[in-house]
C-alpha cells in the first residue's frame, strides 16, 4: 500500500486526488509544515530535502515532486483517463502542459507564497509577491487564450490531470478575480470543480488558500520556513 505524507497547505491534495480517481489504496500521514515538522529529523530521514508531499511506494521507495508523483501513479496504474499513454496523439500536448504548470506557474506560486525564501530583506517580500503574481497571471492569460480556442479542457474536449493541476493553482491565487478576468479559465475551473472526485479537494484547497492568505497578512515576514 502507498503511504502519502502530506497535510494542510501542501500539494499532497493533487496526489490524493489522483489516488482517489484511480481507486488506489493509500494511507495519509499528515505533516504539520506550519510548525516545522517537515524539518524534523524523523521526516528528514524519509526525505532529506524536507519537501512535502512524499509518496512511499509499496516497495518502500520515497518519491517526491508533485508532478512526478501524479505522472508516476497515472502511468503505473494505467490511468489513461488522466494521462494519455506514450503512444497517444495527445501525449505531447499533455506533457507540455504538465511541465509548463510545474516549471512556470508552480515555481512562481512558490515565490508568491514564500517570498521570504527569495529575499534578503523582509521589506522586499511584497515586491517579490507582486512580481510573482503578475508573472502567473501573464501565463494564465496565455492558457486562457488557448482554452478559448480549443477548450474547454487543456486537451480540448478531453479531461486530464493537467486540468486539475492548473485549477489547484488557480484556487491558490485570487481565484475570483482570475475567473472574472479569464473566462475560459473560469469555465475550466467550474467544469473541474463539478467532478465528483474533484469537488471536495478543490473546496478544501479554497479553504486552505483563504486561510493561508490571512496568515500571510498577519505574518508578512513568512509563514512556513
Amino acid at each position: 500500500m502507498y503511504i502519502l505524507f502530506g497535510g494542510d497547505f501542501t500539494r499532497a491534495t493533487l496526489v490524493q486526488w489522483v489516488l482517489d480517481e484511480g481507486k488506489i489504496e493509500y494511507e495519509l500521514r499528515k505533516i504539520d509544515i506550519i510548525n516545522g515538522e517537515h524539518r524534523s529529523a524523523e521526516f528528514l530521514a524519509i526525505n532529506p530535502a524536507g519537501l512535502v508531499p512524499v509518496l512511499m511506494t509499496p516497495e518502500g521507495d520515497a518519491l517526491y515532486e508533485v508532478a512526478a508523483l501524479m505522472l508516476y501513479l497515472a502511468e503505473r496504474h494505467q490511468l489513461t483517463q488522466l494521462a494519455p499513454a506514450s503512444t497517444d496523439p495527445d501525449r505531447g500536448h499533455f506533457l507540455s502542459a504538465i511541465f509548463h504548470i510545474a516549471g512556470d506557474i508552480q515555481s512562481e506560486m512558490k515565490r508568491f507564497h514564500f517570498p521570504h525564501r527569495f529575499s534578503l530583506r523582509s521589506e522586499d517580500n511584497a515586491g517579490i509577491q507582486d512580481l510573482a503574481k503578475s508573472l502567473v497571471l501573464s501565463r494564465l492569460s496565455v492558457m486562457n487564450t488557448r482554452l478559448a480556442q480549443r477548450g474547454p479542457y487543456v486537451l480540448g474536449t478531453r479531461f486530464s490531470l493537467a486540468d486539475f493541476y492548473l485549477c489547484f493553482w488557480v484556487a491558490y491565487l485570487d481565484r475570483k478575480a482570475v475567473c472574472v478576468q479569464l473566462p475560459a479559465i473560469a469555465k475550466l475551473y467550474d467544469l473541474v470543480r463539478a467532478r465528483p472526485t474533484a469537488t471536495p479537494y478543490l473546496e478544501e484547497t479554497e479553504r486552505m488558500a483563504d486561510t493561508y492568505a490571512e496568515m500571510m497578512k498577519q505574518n508578512p515576514s513568512g509563514v512556513i520556513s
